[in-house]
């Protein structure tokens, strides 16, 4: 370097380029953009991604480092695409399973919590019924779902699982910890049973009415169709008693979800109020928004038992009900901070209440989504199913546009869309949409 600098002869371009061969100093490497990641170390962060747990602030925070890790990767292109597709799939397949007799079980063998009974049709399974049991403060058993909903699951070939609620309270299926167990009971029976993920039901009677109401509204971009019984989701009440609206996260994100709903004006213990006034929400939100396939079966004499026919003539209004993955329009109520994905919308740090209204409008190559509410870090989950990559992407927030361009695949959205071995909901594109 001394020689270069003290020979007279060399112009400037040539110690210039001379200077960019040698190693860069500490000080200058601290301000440059970190390398990108090699090959073996992307397919350990793919895989490491895969075994995270984004339900929870601690697995959220590793999984976002993952992404922004791979986003320094260069776009993915079609061969490429396919290949990361078959992986991620393939690494999602060697998660955990479920065991495939019929009889009861626990997913956490140690302590032997987590007890759920399989039944229903085991061997070739078309669907995946989740039966939810009645309770409340120190009742209720997955026994007594087994029971009811067993023989029509089997008629209907549906594999049944029937969960038991972590904790016996009056909101068990939502409360310490079963949402979640739900869940993945759900995953790991996709992956044990070549079941399609557009025949993914809930249904349950009293309390599981509620759960099936509940659950189903937090995640309708999971299932097909919905028969609670003889039980309502929760409703908003004034000091004196009387329904306001229901609670956040259930009406609104059924616009693409198919729901039954069986009530006995006798019922002695659990009034059809509130499901007459949620049935009303639903023809409300009909009206507003288009969409939303339900039926309201009301009935007198039954008391707390179950429909005429019993739970099979509930089963059999639902059982060729299917999934539709990617509406053109989605209503999104937030309810779980966790919940980040619903349908091809993403939502960084959902706040519950938050109402997002999003419209796909192919022929435009448009996307235009308002927001009602403190939600932020929104994006769009987009592949050439959905738009036209060749052409300009709009996307207008509010009426405002916010985003105009071609956006490219990446691995970190193929990936974290993704996560869940859902192919119907994995994207290559996340358009970040500024706010």
């Amino acid at each position: 370097m001394q020689r270069t600098r003290s020979h007279p002869s060399l112009s400037l371009a040539i110690v210039a380029a001379l200077a960019a061969s040698l190693p860069t100093p500490a000080s200058a490497q601290d301000d440059a953009a970190p390398a990108p990641p090699s090959a073996r170390e992307t397919d350990t962060l793919v895989a490491e991604y895969l075994t995270l747990d984004g339900r929870t602030e601690e697995g959220r925070s590793r999984q976002a480092a993952i992404e922004e890790r791979l986003e320094l990767l260069p776009p993915l292109n079609a061969s490429r695409e396919r290949t990361w597709r078959r992986k991620i799939a393939k690494l999602w397949d060697k998660g955990p399973k479920l065991e495939k007799k019929a009889g009861p079980y626990h997913l956490w063998e140690e302590g032997e919590r987590g007890l759920y009974i399989l039944g229903g049709e085991t061997k070739k399974p078309k669907g995946l019924f989740i039966g939810m049991h009645g309770g409340g403060v120190d009742s209720g058993d997955a026994r007594s779902a087994h029971g009811a909903f067993d023989a029509a699951a089997d008629d209907a070939k549906w594999l049944g699982i029937f969960p038991q609620v972590l904790e016996k309270t009056e909101r068990g299926w939502t409360d310490s910890g079963t949402e979640e167990f739900i869940l993945e009971l759900i995953e790991r029976a996709l992956r044990t049973w070549k079941i399609d993920r557009d025949q993914v039901y809930f249904g349950g009677h009293s309390m599981g009415g509620y759960g099936s109401w509940t659950l189903g509204g937090h995640h309708a971009d999971l299932v097909a169709g919905l028969i609670p019984s003889a039980g309502a989701p929760t409703p908003v009440m004034t000091g004196g008693g009387r329904i306001l609206d229901i609670d956040a996260g259930v009406v609104p994100n059924l616009r693409n979800t198919s729901i039954v709903v069986y009530q006995s004006i006798d019922d002695p213990r659990v009034s059809p109020d509130a499901n007459q006034f949620a049935v009303k929400r639903l023809a409300e939100a009909q009206k507003r928004w288009g969409g939303f396939d339900y039926e309201y079966w009301e009935v007198d004499g039954r008391g707390h038992g179950p429909p005429p026919g019993g739970y099979e003539a509930l089963v059999d209004k639902i059982r060729d009900k299917r999934r539709d993955a990617r509406p053109e329009r989605i209503v999104w109520q937030q309810a779980l901070a966790w919940k980040r994905q619903f349908y091809w919308l993403w939502c960084e740090n959902p706040v519950r209440g938050t109402l997002v209204v999003a419209d796909l409008d192919r022929e435009e190559n448009t996307v235009r989504i308002e927001v009602q509410g403190p939600g932020k870090g929104y994006a769009l989950l987009l592949d050439d199913e959905l738009v036209d990559l060749s052409r300009e992407v709009v996307v207008l927030l509010g009426g405002k546009e916010v985003y105009r361009g071609r956006p490219v695949p990446t691995l970190a959205a193929l990936l974290a869309s993704g996560a869940h071995g859902d192919l119907a909901r994995t994207y290559p594109i996340r358009v970040e949409l500024a706010q």
